[in-house]
């Protein structure tokens, strides 16, 4: 009875249509009504913030400053990453390749950018493929391990194959440092020269990310292989992974700062460029500690480091402990070598090599890299590429297409707003109806102002900190609080911003995506007066400082603002729709990674039908498949006869 009364298949498919037209319909009228208010945001403050009318002339004198020649190559980074089950193994795959090219700044016009034509020799990168047994893919990814029980797997995880295979993130860990490894192998390069970096990531928020994935210790003595691996003769031990999760150290940009997390980093760096010892005065002078609750407090973290020992107190006088003043030459080269082994193939590097490239010798016995690991060397690889665009002058770019980022409206405008440094007529609950990611906020915004907003434009450039930031509304406009934990990122190492590069020539208002764009600070050039934003941060019971880089209008001399978007402007190309107002050489960089991708399917596919019809082999297959592959095989089978 309740099956005769049951509406039939095809009103039941009607209905959801309807629902599904309804409810479609209903969201894009919301977001037309959205869109609708942007106007009024850019007459009341978004036209100050909007830079348009780049300078070839600029950016031809800045060239030949920065780079001390208007002719400079560059490389486009991409990666890639596949993981494939076969059999009772698991197949990860990662890699990043690039695209390279010269770019030639002159005066009042584009610049000429020439790219390399043997792009499958010159533009290949380095790639890993990583055969692990099911089983002990747990045991490798952190994604599996159990928290409450370091060493031991989460049963609360699924463990079932498939969703084994569903889950690892091996793969993409991989891919994460193969980018950031190719990255560093091309800044550090003297015969490519290149200097111009960019990567199709969101590097500011990269930096955070990893140091949260690094920072549980707990995991560290139980999961993490490079413990006790010998580097020049000197096993790595838990302090060495400390001392180098912070591990950003330029002094002309006051990093890292003398503030909360950042504190304990900042002692050690400071001892680490000191030759001779230190009375405790001294230190906090030389971290500029003042207040008194500041100095007790750097005291008591003083004390702290002297008994895990890293420091050395000889009768009241501070110093490195010998053990460690060579700690990050050692973590250098600890990811240069397994850097090398993993991603190397037919290289002196890896001659000789037994086993898998996902495996290092400890102890007289091989164990696995754990995602830990890798998460370990991508941190440190970062810094690494940091400290040498910093020395070498490379101009380091990462560009994110369709970012669903909301620090620009949530946390940007609001603090600006409470401090006086925007006047907003629009009411709080007619600023949140606007659209909720900076990306739909701002292309609104371009797209019902087309008439006054010409093509490229950029927002003015912000302190990436400001993502972690938020208005402190229990104390006085100066105050800010961390938005998770009341923790704040490191301040002064990125800016970030919004792009849009390209327009229809038939119809301005069809114009290409806003890009979110992030690009390392450069002290000579952004670390001005006028640019530096002063705020107090109550964290741990004090009173700390907290100064951000800001470019306040858009008429604020920005010149590696006006290099970058005039370089990434010659970068597009209005030739290839797929590319409409992207960057070419990423675009070419995500080809290549495609057509290496397709390959390595194509090899494992192959093995596999190698193995299923390899008489030697045939025997093993059945119980090398699964009851679900044999059925699905079977199946299949049935069908196409």
């Amino acid at each position: 009875m309740l099956f005769m009364e049951a509406s039939s298949f095809s009103s039941r498919v009607r209905r959801m249509g309807a629902i599904l037209r309804e409810g479609a319909a209903g969201q894009i009228s919301d977001y037309r009504r959205k869109f609708s208010s942007t106007k009024r945001l850019f007459e009341d403050f978004l036209q100050k913030l909007i830079v348009q009318g780049f300078s070839h002339d600029q950016a031809y004198e800045t060239a030949r400053k920065f780079f001390g020649s208007p002719v400079v190559k560059f490389a486009a980074v991409d990666g890639t990453e596949y993981t494939k089950r076969l059999f009772d193994l698991v197949i990860f795959f990662g890699g990043a390749y690039t695209a390279k090219g010269e770019i030639e700044f002159k005066k009042g016009v584009k610049p000429s950018v020439t790219y390399s034509n043997e792009l499958l020799e010159e533009g290949c990168g380095i790639s890993s493929c990583v055969p692990v047994y099911i089983n002990v893919v747990p045991e490798i990814d952190q994604t599996f391990f159990r928290e409450e029980e370091p060493g031991e797997l989460s049963l609360s995880r699924p463990l079932a194959d498939q969703e084994i295979v569903d889950n690892s993130k091996i793969a993409n860990w991989i891919m994460t440092f193969s980018e950031y490894f190719l990255a560093y192998k091309l800044a550090t390069d003297s015969e490519e020269n290149i200097k111009i970096l960019l990567l199709d990531r969101a590097i500011s928020g990269e930096v955070s990310s990893i140091v949260y994935d690094t920072a549980k210790r707990s995991y560290w003595s139980t999961n993490c292989a490079i413990l006790g691996y010998e580097v020049d003769g000197t096993p790595i031990d838990e302090n060495d992974l400390f001392f180098g999760r912070h591990r950003v150290l330029n002094s002309e940009l006051g990093l890292p700062p003398a503030r909360g997390d950042y504190l304990r980093h900042s002692i050690l760096f400071s001892l680490e460029q000191e030759e001779n010892p230190l009375a405790l005065s001294e230190i906090l002078d030389r971290l500029g500690l003042e207040d008194e609750k500041r100095r007790e407090r750097a005291e008591r973290y003083l004390k702290g480091l002297v008994k895990e020992g890293l420091i050395s107190d000889m009768s009241g006088r501070y110093s490195l402990a010998p053990r460690y003043r060579d700690t990050w030459r050692r973590l250098r080269t600890l990811v240069e070598t397994l850097g090398d082994q993993l991603f190397l193939e037919d290289d002196e590097a890896t001659e000789g090599f037994v086993g898998s490239k996902m495996t290092i010798e400890k102890g007289g016995k091989q164990h696995y890299l754990t995602t830990l690991d890798i998460a370990f060397l991508t941190l440190f690889c970062l810094y690494m590429l940091l400290e040498e665009c910093w020395k070498r002058r490379v101009l380091l770019v990462g560009l994110t297409k369709d970012t669903s980022a909301r620090d620009f409206k949530r946390h940007v405008v609001p603090i600006f707003q409470r401090k006086g440094l925007l006047n907003i007529s629009l009411i709080p609950e007619e600023f949140d109806k606007v659209p909720n990611t900076d990306r739909m906020l701002l292309q609104s915004v371009s797209l019902f102002n087309h008439e006054e907003i010409s093509l490229p434009w950029s927002l003015v450039e912000y302190d990436s900190a400001f993502v972690t930031m938020v208005p402190d509304h229990e104390r006085d406009p100066d105050h800010v609080r961390g938005a998770r934990r009341n923790r704040i990122r490191l301040e002064r190492l990125f800016l970030k911003s919004y792009i849009q590069l390209s327009q229809a020539n038939y119809d301005p208002k069809l114009r290409s995506n806003v890009l979110l764009m992030d690009r390392l600070v450069y002290p000579e050039y952004d670390l001005k007066e006028e640019n530096r934003l002063r705020f107090v941060h109550h964290y741990a019971g004090v009173e700390e400082p907290l100064e951000v880089i800001f470019y306040k209008n858009k008429d604020m001399v920005n010149e590696v603002q006006n290099l970058v978007m005039v370089t990434l402007e010659a970068m597009t190309s209005p030739s290839i729709p797929e590319a409409f107002g992207h960057n070419k050489p990423l675009f070419v960089a995500d080809k290549v990674a495609k057509w290496n991708n397709r390959m390595i399917r194509g090899v494992i596919d192959a093995t596999r039908h190698w193995i299923m019809t390899n008489r030697d082999l045939r025997d093993f297959v059945f119980y090398m498949t699964t009851f679900r592959e044999r059925r699905a095989r079977l199946e299949r089978l049935r069908r196409e006869t």
